[in-house]
């Protein structure tokens, strides 16, 4: 990803004092790459499961999902070495973690060094780190094995996020946005890293909601830099995050129900999810928007990055806020090339935003301002109003 601005009208968009910026994003992704078309009959071979309804089910939940492509740590080499992940109800979560700990860690290592190498600042100079992941656990967590890794100080402050699923990406961004703006010149590393071997298990007639997590969740590794001010020449800055804030919704805990459990974690997924954030979104937006003197008549005229939870909440939130088709489209090429692969993917959107938008010609007004969304066990939406400063 360049490093170049390209100016709006003539002129190029500048940070406001004292607001964070992400300074750059990075992505890794583990070997495996699953074509949806094959994933099918490779999933069914690889759990010995025969059940024809099952398959069918799943074929057609495949098709709905919109997700073409998906990185996986899960492969052959793996379930050779512990079959047992692929059996109903022998206890594996020791099995899990030790393969999930480890492929955390080496994804958020190769996603953090593709950030910092795009920022072109030494790793010295990273003050602060946030690490987000719901694919692992263990005492010390996983942002010192990344702080090892990357040989940061041993005085860089850290934050670890765990367990905040789709949310976590930007959660995680809000908490970097608050340390960089409290701390006048330093640099957070917000690194997320996530694999679905942590949830993986054999289809079954008693868990159809399982089949919702096969055909759409992916792996990977993301990063940012953030930090307030940047230096000029050396840094450019993205995007500015001018205000964040995060709510929950009052008795929908039971919506995204998640279990770690002796055969790893479970997750459950109500239907009415997507309805439940198309209920909400529209309030949640005009509270940010408001900051910046925007109203809901400004929403074609902004930039929407939002975590692709799945097609349908895409969908549901296009027809309640009446976007025009072409908004969510950084969001639904995410999808479709790398699933959901939770708090990692907003930087996935991230990147097609900016590749969209350096694409338009120059002049085009009033797109620099836009909502970071994503939507997380709780339910928890949270909301980032920021201003692209790429265009």
């Amino acid at each position: 990803m360049g490093s170049e601005q390209i100016g709006q009208g003539g002129l190029t968009s500048k940070a406001s004092p004292g607001k964070a910026t992400i300074l750059a994003l990075g992505k890794a992704f583990p070997h495996q790459l699953v074509m949806q078309e094959f994933l099918v009959d490779g999933y069914f071979r690889n759990t010995n499961c025969d059940d024809p309804e099952l398959k069918q089910k799943l074929t057609r939940l495949c098709k709905t999902t919109t997700v073409k492509t998906r990185y996986v740590v899960m492969s052959d080499e793996i379930l050779n070495k512990y079959p047992e992940l692929a059996i109903e109800g022998i206890p594996t979560i020791k099995q899990r973690l030790d393969i999930c700990n480890d492929a955390v860690t080496r994804m958020a290592i190769g996603a953090s060094r593709a950030c910092i190498k795009k920022w072109g600042r030494s790793v010295s100079d990273i003050t602060h780190m946030v690490y987000v992941s719901s694919s692992e656990a263990r005492l010390p967590g996983g942002d010192l094995y990344l702080a090892g890794g990357l040989g940061l100080s041993p005085e860089t402050q850290r934050v670890m996020l765990y367990f905040s699923g789709c949310s976590g990406g930007v959660a995680g961004l809000r908490v970097a946005k608050d340390i960089a703006e409290n701390n006048p010149g330093s640099r957070v590393l917000l690194a997320t890293s996530e694999t679905t071997i942590i949830g993986f298990k054999p289809p079954s007639v008693d868990r159809p909601y399982d089949l919702v997590g096969v055909a759409l969740f992916g792996d990977g590794a993301a990063a940012m830099v953030i930090g307030t001010d940047p230096v000029p020449v050396t840094e450019s800055p993205l995007f500015e995050l001018h205000t964040a804030i995060q709510n929950f919704l009052p008795n929908t805990e039971k919506t995204i129900d998640g279990r770690l459990t002796e055969e790893g974690i479970s997750f459950k997924l109500a239907r009415e999810l997507p309805q439940i954030i198309e209920e909400n979104i529209e309030g949640f937006c005009r509270k940010l928007i408001g900051v910046a003197g925007l109203t809901d008549k400004d929403y074609n005229k902004m930039f929407w990055a939002v975590h692709p939870g799945g097609p349908a909440i895409l969908n549901r939130m296009e027809k309640r806020l009446d976007l025009l088709p072409d908004k969510l489209n950084a969001s639904r090429r995410a999808l479709m090339d790398y699933g959901n692969a939770s708090s990692n993917t907003i930087v996935y959107v991230l990147e097609y935003m900016i590749e969209e938008s350096r694409k338009m010609k120059a002049g085009i007004a009033n797109c620099d301002w836009g909502l970071i969304l994503a939507f997380g066990p709780g339910i928890t939406f949270e909301g980032i109003l920021a201003r692209n400063l790429t265009i």
